[in-house]
């Protein structure tokens, strides 16, 4: 499906391009150089969680190969590039003693963006949360707030100047939905009432950490929301039901409290016996001012009644009149116009937005052939969802940048290296690096500043 607009998709001035990873997806070497366990170290290595046993030991190799992916962050034409830290390479258990030769590695990184004109966009937590950490509780554990402020000031301090945007949390209702109430993820916990305490607790920290940048930090700050939109399988009021609950579970359970409006009701419904009331005091920290907010996208939804699917009552009917991507996942561009226009009313029209991932997963071979990888749907893809971009900045939405999902293959959590979503293709065997057509595309797309879409 292609944009209605036909006519100029330059992208307003200063518009941002990039592409994102994660710490545990790309760089290895997680234990390396006096790093501490991450609950990803032990998840990976817990027999029958992992799609084929694979595990980040070695990922993209990007801890010892970032001066070579820097260099292909400038032949995609780069403006930006989102990454998130390890929270245990730095702070081996979790909170006190940090460590230097981990520090030094994102030092590195961020000096060498800069050399190449790439600005750099930190994420605090991307998922890896420390082990040592994990056995205190983890987001389970209150605590957990003051510990994750302290670890955003060892990087505010130390990159005061040099890293402009922050991001606190990556995806929260991920973090809770997989890895506290249906277990898919680390840590493998499956419970709706450690769901409740966990979500509270990311939120708790992500405002602990923004306080905190208030005093320590120098810049912009914001969180990263995945928000799917939901659109209801019919005018039935049942079907209408199961959306509002299924809209609340993973859309508005973080979103509205950081707005200022407290949890939705829906979730009392959702959680029953499991949900629980919170003071006032954490709902004025959670929802601390914030200068930008990110929005991961890759499909939408659409919910019909299912009194039998725990704990949401809805099931997503597949919509088998468009392509889905090997994830599953519909492709449907328009649904991120709509999502970045409902965003943009939610958060009162006046917090800048970015769309800090956005991509698909299609089958690439493990090696390229006669040194290219063509990937007519990715292409298809990375374009279509481009212009509903443009669309929605039509609307008035004010959207400041585009990381593309993702710079390079990776470790796709527990589906291993079965996924592919970069725009650079990676040989897991010889970890050569080629760029794919679509990330061809996206270079000659920031090229134009997005001009080139209009004849595609």
């Amino acid at each position: 499906m292609t944009s209605k607009n036909t006519g100029n998709y330059r992208f307003p001035e200063g518009f941002l391009w990039g592409a994102a990873t994660a710490a545990y997806q790309i760089e290895g070497s997680s234990m390396a150089d006096g790093a501490g366990e991450s609950i990803w170290d032990r998840f990976s290595h817990t027999p029958g969680m992992m799609l084929n046993g694979d595990t980040g030991d070695v990922a993209c190799d990007h801890y010892n190969r970032w001066r070579e992916d820097i260099d292909l962050m400038t032949r995609l034409n780069l403006q930006a590039y989102r990454f998130s830290v390890s929270w245990s390479r730095v702070i081996p258990e979790g909170r006190g003693a940090i460590n230097q030769k981990g520090l030094d590695f994102y030092d590195r990184l961020v000096d060498g963006l800069l050399e190449k004109g790439i600005e750099p966009l930190c994420t605090l937590y991307h998922w890896d949360l420390p082990a040592a950490l994990d056995d205190r509780g983890g987001w389970l554990n209150p605590d957990i707030a003051d510990w994750f402020a302290d670890y955003g000031q060892v990087l505010f301090e130390k990159f005061k100047g040099r890293v402009k945007t922050w991001g606190t949390i990556n995806e929260p209702w991920v973090i809770v939905d997989g890895g506290y109430l249906h277990g898919a993820l680390a840590p493998g916990h499956r419970s709706a009432f450690e769901a409740m305490i966990a979500g509270h607790n990311v939120l708790r920290a992500h405002g602990a950490a923004v306080k905190r940048f208030r005093q320590a930090g120098e810049g912009r700050i914001g969180i990263v929301l995945n928000i799917e939109p939901k659109y209801s399988a019919s005018d039935k009021p049942e079907d209408e039901a199961a959306r509002r609950r299924a809209e609340a579970q993973m859309n508005r359970w973080f979103l509205d409290p950081l707005m200022g409006r407290g949890y939705p009701e829906e979730l009392k419904d959702v959680y029953g016996e499991a949900w629980r009331e919170f003071p006032q005091e954490d709902f004025d920290l959670i929802a601390q001012p914030t200068d930008w907010m990110g929005l991961n996208w890759y499909t939408r939804s659409v919910p019909e009644n299912a009194p039998d699917v725990w704990p949401v009552r809805a099931r997503p009917v597949k919509q088998i009149q468009h392509a889905h991507t090997e994830t599953g996942w519909e492709v449907y561009p328009p649904a991120l116009t709509d999502t970045l226009v409902w965003l943009h009313e939610q958060t009162g029209g006046k917090l800048p937005l970015m769309v800090t991932e956005n991509g698909s997963a299609w089958y690439d071979p493990p090696h390229a052939i006669d040194g290219r990888i063509h990937d007519p749907m990715r292409v298809e893809y990375l374009k279509n969802h481009l212009k509903a971009l443009h669309d929605a900045i039509g609307k008035g939405v004010d959207v400041r940048g585009y990381m593309a999902w993702s710079l390079l293959d990776n470790l796709e959590w527990s589906l291993g290296y079965s996924k592919r979503f970069g725009i650079t293709h990676v040989n897991f065997l010889t970890q050569e690096r080629t760029i794919k057509d679509s990330g061809l595309l996206y270079a000659e797309v920031i090229k134009s500043h997005g001009a080139v879409l209009a004849a595609l």
